[in-house]
């Protein structure tokens, strides 16, 4: 279906996939070359199958294999339908921070990363790449965005929300330095919560359903950005931008309530903040649309949107081509014209530098 309007949109959450784990044979040196021709890639499974699947059917490319693993086909599947000037490629390897060996996690990912640029990035004017790094090791992981960055079409990094530990923390911040060097946003993206080396999917433990992992992805995110403000990063590195994939955005407002007015009482815990946690979250955390949250009273959606100014840190997001992915013709009807152009336009060309 067309857009039904002329609104541009840049979507900053398309998942492209590999046709299998031989597509990365290419990329990789041996040892690890040999592994995964015998026993495929590898990373953890986080336990919580979906039990409607997580990938359309639809999707599927006439030329077979898995859905969005076709550059053609995802061109005419989603890119041309939808109006989408630039997609922002995040693929589906970024759990690679769940692995226990961090030697063969960064292996993965820079052989993703080449994959990426040799069979994606060329295939279409609209393409625009996620460097996946594993952040077991800090070292690695800063060697491999070094290597990367300064590919015309690389726009960003991206690691899964999936760690061992809350991504504030300081030896996490050689990653966010680099990253800042090189004017690079790091996206965070959940799948792997409470697989491999990850801590559990919530605070209080493991859940039994999918349906409790699904909802409760939020839970993570909230402490992930917390857990930012808090150690230092944006004071840190102030031109780092955060954005918080699939995450959900409903919990903003009590979050920054809450944050702030411990922060009152609490300020001498974290002297080097210089602004209310809530003005830092502002300035250096932007958010995907998708999964949006979906109150009864539609109103209710737009007063969220007034208490956390989404109109300057929400970014469109189709999540192709996963089971809960969003049409942008349907999506948030009742913004004003102004408010649209920059969730669904102006707010990623802003973001990904994009001319």
């Amino acid at each position: 279906m067309n857009m039904s309007t002329n609104l541009k949109v840049i979507d900053v959450d398309v998942h492209n996939q590999l046709k299998c784990s031989d597509d990365l044979l290419p990329f990789l040196p041996e040892p690890w070359k040999s592994q995964v021709a015998r026993t495929g890639i590898g990373i953890p499974d986080r336990g919580y199958p979906s039990p409607v699947g997580v990938i359309r059917k639809d999707c599927t490319p006439p030329s077979g294999g898995p859905a969005a693993s076709d550059p053609e086909f995802l061109v005419k599947d989603l890119i041309e339908p939808f109006n989408i000037e630039y997609a922002i490629l995040t693929g589906n390897m970024m759990d690679v921070s769940t692995m226990h060996d961090p030697d063969y996690a960064a292996v993965i990912a820079s052989a993703y990363n080449d994959y990426l640029i040799s069979k994606w990035l060329s295939m279409h004017p609209s393409f625009r790449g996620s460097i996946v790094v594993a952040t077991q090791d800090p070292i690695l992981a800063v060697r491999e965005i070094d290597r990367m960055a300064e590919h015309p079409e690389i726009v960003g990094i991206v690691i899964g929300s999936a760690q061992r530990t809350l991504l504030g923390q300081r030896q996490f911040h050689p990653i966010y330095e680099a990253a800042e060097r090189h004017r690079l946003p790091i996206a965070i993206h959940p799948g792997g919560e409470g697989a491999g080396i990850s801590s559990a999917p919530t605070a209080s433990g493991y859940p039994t359903r999918y349906i409790e992992y699904h909802t409760i992805l939020s839970q993570n995110y909230m402490a992930h950005v917390t857990s930012l403000v808090c150690e230092g990063v944006f004071e840190k590195f102030p031109n780092l931008k955060f954005v918080c994939l699939e995450g959900g955005i409903a919990w903003l407002p009590h979050l920054m309530w809450r944050l702030d007015k411990n922060y009152k009482g609490l300020r001498s815990s974290v002297p080097w903040l210089k602004r209310l946690p809530s003005e830092y979250i502002r300035s250096n955390c932007l958010f995907s649309t998708q999964p949006i949250e979906e109150p009864e009273n539609p109103k209710d959606l737009l007063t969220i949107f007034d208490m956390i100014d989404a109109e300057n840190i929400l970014m469109f997001s189709s999540d192709y081509p996963h089971w809960d992915n969003d049409d942008p013709s349907k999506i948030l009807r009742g913004l004003s014209a102004e408010a649209k152009n920059k969730i669904f336009y102006q707010n990623a060309k802003n973001l990904y530098n994009l001319s």
